[in-house]
């Protein structure tokens, strides 16, 4: 497997900064070393900024043996990738990037640490570039469940929030490892039960949030009567440090597929101020958005779904997937630099005008990735 040929591999080699926890994430799982060359070379302020250098130390922590070589300028990155450890651990996340920019990564790499990973991560828990940690906690656990990766230690606790631009929030995030991934057939979405969702308000008062619940509801009710939005109203040190409020819808379907969307207010002093009877409309036309593309993935965790099918047993796995995105082009073509690996790409166009956007059904057989870093007990 890829750990004793981790010395002999070919080192990878790119350019810019783009993708970059893609290259540190494929690297560390198949232990190919990987070069990076002209990181923002020809910018006024050249080189790594300091979300992805916190990057870099997260990866440093969760793996033993990691070799990285940074130039002077930060525009040269070389990283000899170690053996995942896991264990207790805590980071300290930029402010720049929420945590989920983080977690996405971690949620990779969780289930092939040589011990059950649990790790406090502080930082911005909710903000409008990245994916919330509300988001991934309703999204990709129920999808690394159906992987086999499950148990009472699989969890993300938010245990304060953040809001741009100052943070302040805490979350905690526990899986267990396993040895083997099993294959998945995931082709039929099946129908929309319920939504649930959260509407949360720091440091504002708490009526945001009811206001926020009702906007939503007065366009989603149109469709079904089964919608309950929880209003998260964190007082105190659990509050973080600046105010905004959002929210975070999921529909699941009968089939246990979970889409999910998600806003939040513009950070203290930057744009103008929004108004959460807006904002939830918003929130629910970006739900039905997404409801429209479909599949059985919804798009913040299609690259997390096919990592895991192209990790499986040597055995087929299928999953449908709505409009595929760019980011998500880009994993498939990193899949296949670092592990050989190519999907089979079907196209179905909707059968009935009623069936929403085009839909992608992927097919790959697993590379029979064993995690060989487990301790056998």
């Amino acid at each position: 497997m890829a750990g004793g040929a981790a010395g002999e591999a070919q080192c990878l080699s790119y350019a810019g900064c783009n993708f970059l926890r893609q290259r540190l994430v494929l690297s560390t799982l198949s232990g190919r070393p990987l070069k990076i060359r002209k990181i923002r070379a020809k910018e006024e302020d050249p080189g790594l900024r300091d979300f992805e250098a916190s990057f870099i130390r997260l990866i440093d922590k969760v793996t033993n043996g990691s070799r990285i070589e940074i130039n002077q300028t930060g525009t040269t990155l070389y990283y000899q990738p170690g053996l995942l450890y896991g264990g207790s651990l805590e980071h300290d996340c930029s402010p720049s990037r929420s945590i989920g920019y983080y977690l996405e990564s971690l949620l990779c790499l969780a289930p092939f640490m040589k011990h059950p990973l649990k790790i406090v991560l502080r930082g911005v828990t909710n903000d409008q570039v990245d994916p919330s940690v509300d988001v991934l906690k309703a999204t990709a656990l129920p999808l690394l469940k159906k992987f086999g990766i499950d148990g009472e230690s699989l969890e993300i606790k938010i245990n304060r929030r953040g809001m741009p631009p100052k943070g302040g929030g805490e979350i905690l995030f526990a899986c267990p490892v396993r040895k083997v991934l099993q294959p998945i057939q995931f082709t039929d979405p099946g129908k929309i039960k319920r939504i649930r969702g959260t509407a949360y308000s720091v440091r504002v008062s708490p009526q945001m949030a009811n206001r926020m619940v009702e906007s939503a509801r007065s366009i989603l009710n149109k469709f079904l009567p089964d919608i309950y939005i929880y209003t998260d109203h964190m007082k105190g040190v659990s509050s973080g440090k600046s105010p905004g409020f959002g929210m975070c819808l999921t529909a699941e379907t009968v089939n246990g597929t979970i889409l999910s969307a998600e806003l939040a207010s513009n950070p203290q002093g930057q744009g103008a101020a929004v108004l959460p009877e807006e904002l939830g409309q918003n929130c629910a036309k970006l739900l039905l958005e997404e409801v429209y593309r479909g599949g059985c993935v919804d798009s913040t965790n299609q690259s997390l779904a096919l990592l895991l099918m192209t990790l499986g047993q040597r055995d087929v796995s299928k999953v449908l997937l709505g409009p595929l995105s760019p980011y998500t082009i880009e994993f498939l073509r990193h899949l296949r630099s670092f592990f050989q690996i190519m999907f089979k790409i079907e196209t179905k166009t909707p059968e009935e005008e009623h069936m929403g956007g085009e839909k992608v059904l992927m097919t790959c057989v697993g590379i029979g990735f064993s995690n060989l870093s487990k301790t056998i007990r």
